[in-house]
């Protein structure tokens, strides 16, 4: 009789532990939400099965692991500086020929601007102009334009980085704006120029190309000549267009195509209601 009920003590121990047993691990492992891997809670192991959970034991929980955040390179400053031109940048205008005795403006009319652009990658650049005082200030406002709509730049340079030649320029498919060119690259009288007076901006030139009636050839080259539009790609109606004509500016006013170039009038006018950015 006494070994039968010490048996009997026996097995209700054992139902006890394996009751015991199955509350703990239920404490120790939670049931994650579905699509997420199951996970120990700090300081338990995995078993080879996940128990069902016991019936009333909350099944705990963890806060969920915050991602991390990417960083990204500061993208260049894309607001527009304008400043008078340096001693630095005088020195390589006057050496290259970009600027010479003759020229109807000088130093003192001119202005630089730097000012962000987007290349056809899609990446922002930070790029430079000159440009007459009285018509700088358009020229911040409409790249600023360009900028937000993201329209595409090759490149954008002022043109003594390039010997002052605008052929190399061109080619290099960049944008600029004052040029007093060299005699044998000018195509009107310098005093009349709207380049070499600040005045005039050729955008594009390889995706925009100029007719040259010497040659009745495509400068700096056809490759989009028939294009009618395209990323970087100015014809009737494209937002360039819109931007300068809207400030008092003529694109298209000569008898052959020139799809890259706007100016303020031929021969050169000054602007009669430059932009309030414009600085003295």
């Amino acid at each position: 009789m006494t070994r039968s009920r010490g048996r009997t003590t026996l097995v209700v121990l054992a139902l006890i532990v394996a009751a015991v047993g199955g509350v703990l691990a239920g404490l120790l492992w939670y049931e994650p939400a579905s699509g997420q891997s199951t996970q120990p809670l700090p300081g338990a192991s995995a078993p080879g099965t996940s128990p069902a959970p016991t019936a009333g034991v909350p099944t705990p929980s963890l806060p969920p692991t915050p991602s991390p955040t990417p960083t990204q390179p500061a993208a260049p400053d894309a607001r527009p500086v304008v400043s008078p031109i340096s001693d630095e940048q005088w020195r390589r205008m006057v050496s290259t020929g970009t600027w010479r005795p003759g020229c109807p403006v000088g130093r003192a009319d001119l202005r630089r601007l730097q000012i962000g652009y987007v290349d056809f990658d899609g990446e922002q650049r930070r790029g430079s102009l000159v440009a007459h005082r009285d018509s700088i200030g358009d020229l911040a406002e409409i790249f600023t334009a360009l900028f937000d709509a993201r329209f595409p730049i090759e490149r954008m340079e002022p043109v003594e980085r390039y010997g002052g030649d605008v052929v190399r320029s061109l080619r290099a498919n960049n944008t600029s704006a004052y040029n007093c060119r060299k005699p044998g690259q000018i195509n009107a009288p310098v005093s009349d120029s709207p380049h070499a007076s600040g005045r005039a901006i050729d955008i594009n030139p390889v995706q925009n190309p100029w007719k040259d009636p010497r040659c009745e050839c495509w400068m700096p080259r056809a490759t989009y000549a028939e294009a009618t539009s395209g990323p970087g790609i100015i014809r009737k109606g494209s937002l360039p267009v819109q931007l300068f004509e809207d400030r008092g500016w003529v694109w298209q006013n000569i008898k052959v195509p020139d799809y890259m170039h706007f100016d303020t009038g031929y021969p050169s006018r000054p602007r009669s209601s430059a932009s309030p950015t414009a600085i003295g």
